[in-house]
């Protein structure tokens, strides 16, 4: 019998340069698909939903160009059965395959899915690699065997030195490894960002489909002017972008928050990344390519903290997942038990920086890292929600969230469910923080000012209760005993005025 493979394609598996695709061989077809199983597992964003399946369209369009055979199930499609095993079964007996293979999951879900698949199939199945991330699924679990803590920045160091990026030899270029102290510069009030680059695809087929099929979707979308890069062209014309006009001023915004700026000087190359259409490594040396290039233009500290998101964070955070999953996705270390308030969904609330982080959201299907982590998931960790809320959230509502760096980033470096796996410390503050790094304060209904009484902004006294609930498990971090000291000095009366204001805020959450 004439050999005949079937190669599975994920919807974050869209590598063109991936070593499958080097030759056309008339004895592989690859499939893709669209299913209710993936949709429905949360709450997606339209525009999350929309983009990928997109993106995978867009996929097999270039494929069969290529004179690659390619079978694709669309969402509507009758002889769809909306689950991978069961689309599976069907076209591996109908069409009489010999040979099964896919390439290595990122999400530890699908991941099991898949080796239960392959189990009970008869004919051989072989697993590929993605080709795509600087460390393999157990490098970092490797790389920590017997030590106690993860720390990433030695993580960081080693992935440099072994990659060979910004090194001359064992050591940093400049000598320096981290220039993250150089980074965290407010947006100066009369500074007026560069207009971000957006694209303009009509996706409206796709998105009249998912009306079709009644998908449970958030957010909102213009699908006539889909903004995200849906190709890989699109996606190195982002990167393109970025560094002609962004990466100059990168580093040192990339923790500044400002109203009605929703991109700033942010890559937004996430999703692209993540959906694999563009690699790491190219993003890296296209960055690196640009600062050689323009020194004049280009500080090493805007370099360098852009590389360490990549090579650092991204690798660190997948290195983790793979490490501690599936426990991982239940650690709840403060037992919070608190729902997320309704205007989660909605951005109806009186907190500013709330307020147009999440309106941001909704609209974007987007946020950047410090709005992601000091405001909605501040908020969300001083007021006690389950980790499991947050995660559906931040799953479902972020077009670039998929579980390998979503959860490692919600549950663990903003929640610090994880008991401190991935953070040293809880990333809690109150508006003292939020007004360093932003201009929402000044025209904000409360008042940053005041810790309690009339319009005193909730994160002053949700911040010292937090401290106070959570004593017995944070008083010995050597990272904040500071604040303890600062709490057990304060006068009787003022510290129950602070819980009292706290616990007022916590019972009208909705209100807010």
């Amino acid at each position: 019998m004439a050999t005949k493979i079937l190669r599975l394609i994920l919807g974050d598996q869209l590598n063109s340069q991936h070593s499958w695709f080097s030759m056309i061989d008339d004895a592989v077809t690859y499939v893709m698909m669209e299913v209710r199983t993936e949709t429905d597992y949360a709450q997606h964003h339209v525009q999350k939903v929309a983009g990928f399946f997109a993106a995978m369209r867009h996929f097999a369009d270039n494929l069969q160009v290529q004179k690659h055979k390619v079978i694709y199930l669309k969402l509507t499609d009758k002889s769809n059965l909306q689950s991978f095993e069961a689309n599976l079964n069907v076209i591996l007996e109908r069409d009489n395959y010999t040979h099964f293979e896919y390439q290595l999951p990122d999400e530890y879900r699908l991941d099991i899915m898949l080796k239960e698949f392959a189990n009970q199939l008869l004919i051989p199945v072989q697993v590929f690699d993605t080709e795509h991330f600087f460390a393999a699924r157990n490098e970092l679990g490797d790389f920590f065997e017997g030590k106690k803590s993860f720390l990433m920045e030695s993580f960081y160091r080693a992935m440099r030195k072994k990659h060979q990026i910004l090194m001359e030899g064992n050591n940093p270029t400049t000598g320096q490894w981290n220039y993250d102290g150089d980074n965290r510069k407010k947006l100066p009030k009369t500074h007026k960002p560069i207009d971000p680059l957006v694209f303009n695809t009509d996706v409206s087929e796709i998105v009249n489909e998912m009306a079709k099929t009644n998908i449970k979707t958030i957010g909102t979308i213009d699908a006539t002017n889909f903004i995200w890069p849906i190709n890989r062209t699109q996606s190195l014309e982002l990167l393109e972008f970025f560094v002609a006009e962004c990466l100059p001023l990168f580093g040192s915004y990339q923790d500044a928050m400002s109203p009605n700026e929703w991109s700033l000087y942010h890559s937004r190359l996430s999703f692209s990344m993540n959906t694999k259409m563009i690699s790491p490594l190219e993003v890296i040396q296209r960055a690196i390519m640009e600062w050689k290039d323009k020194p004049e233009r280009i500080e090493y500290n805007q370099l360098e903290g852009f590389v360490r998101q990549i090579i650092g964070w991204r690798e660190y955070m997948r290195g983790i997942y793979w490490l501690k999953m599936p426990e991982y996705a239940t650690m709840n270390f403060f037992n919070h038990q608190e729902k997320l308030p309704h205007w989660f969904w909605t951005g109806k609330t009186k907190m500013n920086c709330l307020k147009d982080a999440i309106n941001q959201s909704l609209h974007y299907a987007y946020a950047h890292h410090i709005q992601r982590l000091m405001v909605t998931g501040n908020f969300a960790l001083l007021v006690g929600i389950h980790p499991d809320e947050v995660d559906a959230w931040y799953l479902g509502i972020y077009i670039d969230a998929i579980d390998w760096v979503e959860i490692t980033n919600t549950r663990g470096m903003s929640q610090f469910a994880d008991g401190g796996i991935v953070g040293t410390k809880p990333y809690v503050s109150s508006a003292a923080y939020i007004d360093k790094m932003s201009h929402y304060c000044g025209s904000c209904f409360y008042n940053k000012a005041k810790k309690v009484g009339d319009k005193a902004c909730p994160f002053n006294s949700l911040y010292w209760n937090f401290y106070d609930r959570h004593e017995d498990q944070l008083a010995k971090n050597p990272r904040i005993g500071m604040m303890y000291n600062v709490w057990r000095k304060m006068k009787p009366e003022d510290k129950t005025a602070l819980l009292q204001q706290a616990d007022y805020y916590l019972k009208h959450l909705n209100e807010l």
